[in-house]
């Protein structure tokens, strides 16, 4: 994992970062999360997409915020980009080798993103 700015960080793999993502979703009751691993694609512009959805634009800002707070407690690292709160449709939280994508169910259906990347390896995780 890259460090950010200001941030200490633990030394962990990107396949504990992306558990301790998921955890952050699921803690906030995210739905239908799937991790996409990217990491053979040659024209891929991250490791992993972890995306998700949420039933209200409140639960989707949730979501966001809960990976962020997650990280930031287990590991002192902070986002290089946060975007998409204002109306909380689609919020995209970047960790440079992670991209976070947590979506408004009809926001996910509309864009596809697992569509757009389905040569990706696919992980999918129950509901809780």
């Amino acid at each position: 994992m890259n460090s950010q700015k200001g941030a200490q960080q633990k030394d962990i793999s990107i396949e504990a970062f992306c558990d301790l993502v998921v955890d952050g979703l699921q803690d906030k009751k995210g739905k239908n999360i799937i991790k996409l691993d990217l990491r053979h694609l040659d024209d891929a512009p991250t490791d992993f997409f972890i995306i998700c959805e949420g039933d209200s634009n409140t639960q989707v800002k949730a979501l966001a915020d809960g990976v962020y707070e997650k990280i930031k407690k287990e590991l002192g690292m902070i986002p290089s980009h946060v975007e998409g709160t204002q109306t909380s449709l689609w919020v995209l939280v970047d960790y440079f080798d992670v991209v976070v994508h947590v979506f408004y169910r009809e926001t996910r259906k509309y864009y596809e993103l697992e569509d757009l990347w389905s040569d990706a390896l696919f992980t999918e995780y129950d509901n809780l």
